[in-house]
């Protein structure tokens, strides 16, 4: 198996204290971004890293933003949730996703000038935060979500405007109409994709609404890229092979006549010549896959179909 090397592609700057990052993306801009709190405790350690968490609700936050090295900041005021996700919203917002139960207010959004436009429920178990360029964001859930009896979590995955209204939920057809989990969010101008389970379909959702439904040859994959009609997966389980596939396992995809078929695999290793064993949920985006380890939320790093 031929190999693959990550791309170094943002570093926060060291001014900045990386132990307070409550969470860290890259927004629909390319822009890699960190959200800290200043006042933040650790009561808890996961996976080699002490993992922060605000000493006070609400509390005021910082934005780092990377835009191709330069570097700005942004004022949050009134955090009201212990965020887990955050994006950046078309016209200088944010949108922020928190812990609660099912129905909870665990949503807020934010406008350009720092302050909070609305808090509203955005589910419970939330898996995938993904903004876009022109409509607002998406967000897709884990099994525990979906059968929790929270009512915006049961829409599996789902499509907000930038104000933090829900208005897309995922319904596909017969065969496919069993949405457990979503596995993957890939959002691009062009459309949203989005892997989930049971089985290995493919939902594409076009810039219209318009859904269509492939089945792929892996199921569950972890990441997804996407260029053309050519696929990109990241990790996930293959018929026929071991229960669990190798984390770094890339699955080169290709269509065929009937559905789609597994051309090439790779695997996915750091500039250094160590293979990537472990990283958190990565952030897809078109061709690109963006990574970073779970020890650290400083440094991000890119993989891109080719």
């Amino acid at each position: 198996m031929t190999k693959v090397a990550l791309r170094p592609y943002a570093l926060l700057p060291r001014q900045y204290d990386e132990r307070k990052v409550l969470s860290s993306t890259i927004d629909p801009w390319g822009r890699a971004l960190w959200l800290i709190c200043s006042d933040a405790r650790f009561p808890y350690r996961w996976a080699g890293r002490d993992v922060p968490t605000p000493a006070v609700l609400p509390f005021d936050a910082l934005v780092v933003i990377s835009d191709r090295g330069e570097i700005r900041e942004r004022a949050l005021y009134g955090v009201a949730v212990a965020p887990n996700f955050f994006d950046a919203l078309r016209g200088g917002g944010f949108v922020l996703s928190g812990n609660g139960g099912p129905n909870a207010r665990s949503g807020q959004i934010f406008g350009p000038d720092g302050r909070s436009r609305r808090r509203f429920p955005l589910g419970t178990h939330l898996r995938h935060l993904v903004a876009d360029r022109r409509a607002g964001f998406w967000t897709g859930y884990a099994d525990e979500g979906i059968y929790s009896g929270d009512r915006v979590s049961a829409g599996g995955l789902v499509r907000w405007d930038d104000r933090g209204n829900a208005v897309w939920s995922l319904h596909p057809p017969k065969p496919y109409d069993h949405v457990a989990e979503i596995s993957t969010v890939n959002v691009s101008d062009a459309a949203v994709h989005a892997t989930y389970w049971p089985g290995a379909p493919l939902a594409r959702i076009g810039r219209s609404g318009t859904l269509r439904i492939r089945v792929l040859p892996v199921s569950v994959p972890f990441g997804l890229a996407i260029r053309g009609d050519r696929l990109l997966l990241l990790g996930g389980n293959e018929p026929g092979n071991a229960p669990n596939t190798r984390n770094n396992t890339l699955h080169h995809i290709e269509p065929a006549d009937d559905g789609a078929v597994v051309v090439g695999r790779e695997g996915l290793f750091f500039p250094n010549g160590d293979a990537v064993r472990s990283y958190a949920r990565p952030v897809s985006r078109g061709p690109d896959i963006f990574l970073r380890t779970p020890r650290t939320l400083r440094q991000w790093w890119v993989l891109t179909a080719p």
